[in-house]
């Protein structure tokens, strides 16, 4: 995905796949305790809105893009420090996914979201970046994400923007300046075992690039090692 405006992580929960029917499903039961699963504060330091730069930045700089990633397999490219990033889609294909992840690590979940990106001429002051990415986050259809069968609440609660704008390339001023808008979940690190994440969302903006963007996706975390079937 390289266009100007990019999405990532973009889902529906009434539309096609498995995954996404699964969210529906356990989105009727009760809701998971949020303050166990999830923190809004920072990690290590830096608050969730940086997170979500760093993100960025690693999705498109990894040599294979994490989003195109079909089953798991390149789900520890570029992994490193506090938290694991997990990717979505580039909206193509619905992905099932398979990750050992280390112990006592947060989780970065981008449930839906979009960067802007400075043209090639980089004109573009930043306020006109930060509209165009809030542009569809400010009509998202639905949103549910189900960690172990449970949803985790209302997901309208959790958007997050870039702390105003950021360059692709930290610290080099001649690279592109982006800004990024959108609902994520940091979640805590999780037990030692392995562990379900469902997750589907969509917009609804049928006048704006990926306005109408749609998928589902899921991912089946060992932490701490490979789960084998029988301990499961």
């Amino acid at each position: 995905m390289r266009s100007q405006v990019m999405a990532a992580l973009l889902g529906a929960t009434v539309v096609f796949g498995v995954g996404a029917a699964r969210a529906v499903d356990a989105g009727k039961r009760d809701p998971l305790d949020q303050q166990v699963a999830f923190t809004r504060g920072a990690v290590d330091g830096v608050s969730l809105g940086h997170w979500t730069e760093r993100w960025w930045r690693w999705a498109e700089t990894q040599p294979i893009e994490p989003y195109r990633d079909p089953d798991g397999r390149f789900c520890d490219l570029g992994q490193d420090g506090p938290v694991w990033f997990l990717a979505g889609t580039d909206g193509s294909f619905t992905a099932s996914r398979h990750c050992i992840v280390p112990e006592n690590t947060h989780l970065l979940v981008p449930v839906i979201n979009m960067i802007y990106l400075q043209g090639r001429n980089r004109t573009q002051p930043c306020g006109e970046l930060q509209a165009y990415a809030a542009l569809n986050n400010d009509q998202l259809a639905s949103a549910v994400v189900v960690l172990d069968g449970q949803p985790l609440g209302d997901l309208r609660l959790h958007r997050v923007r870039s702390e105003g704008c950021f360059r692709m390339r930290e610290g080099d001023e001649q690279s592109r300046l982006a800004a990024a808008d959108g609902y994520w979940l940091m979640l805590k690190p999780l037990p030692r075992g392995r562990h379900t994440l469902v997750v589907g969302a969509n917009y609804g903006e049928p006048h704006s690039p990926h306005g109408q963007m749609q998928q589902n996706f899921e991912y089946r975390l060992d932490v701490g090692g490979l789960q084998l079937i029988s301990a499961r």
